[in-house]
């Protein structure tokens, strides 16, 4: 069976590297996008990498990735407040990994809560840009993608 997982990110993330260094680190969202595509590559996994600025795109990218393999999402400052993407993503028949490069449960108020959370399969937060491979690796062993030359421990279902 091909798979094909979906990666979205949200506004701003288009300036990693650049912006809030000392929240986000140096590390650019094509670096992320090119360790992504390495690993689903190793995987035999098509993957579609998005990046928006704008709440309406988002929406029509989670309905296009509705009935994909997986989806991880990291909706940026969209997390927050935006209900379209919340409505958007209980479509989602795969299963839907949240992802934060920070650890947005120790930030301000404001950036504390996502509301997506409540319809994610997981969320992954607080491991910096690593957080999109561990979120990729979680959705590629619950599909069973993983080659056998990875250790059972990360192959195993659990």
């Amino acid at each position: 069976m091909s798979h094909v997982i979906w990666v979205l990110n949200g506004p701003n993330l288009n300036l990693l590297g650049e912006r809030e260094p000392q929240i986000y680190g140096h590390t650019t969202l094509a670096d992320i996008e090119g360790q992504c595509r390495a690993l689903a590559t190793a995987c035999g996994v098509t993957l579609e990498f998005r990046q928006t600025n704008h709440e309406g795109v988002l929406v029509d990218w989670i309905q296009a990735a509705r009935r994909s393999s997986a989806l991880l999402i990291n909706p940026a400052g969209l997390s927050f407040h935006s209900i379209p993407v919340f409505d958007a993503l209980k479509t989602v028949t795969a299963p839907i990994y949240e992802v934060h490069i920070s650890n947005i449960h120790a930030r301000d108020e404001l950036h504390r809560h996502s509301i997506q959370s409540r319809v994610a399969t997981a969320v992954i937060c607080g491991l910096g840009p690593y957080g999109y491979i561990v979120a990729l690796q979680a959705a590629l062993q619950r599909l069973g993608a993983l080659p056998t030359s990875f250790p059972p421990a990360l192959r195993t279902p659990s």
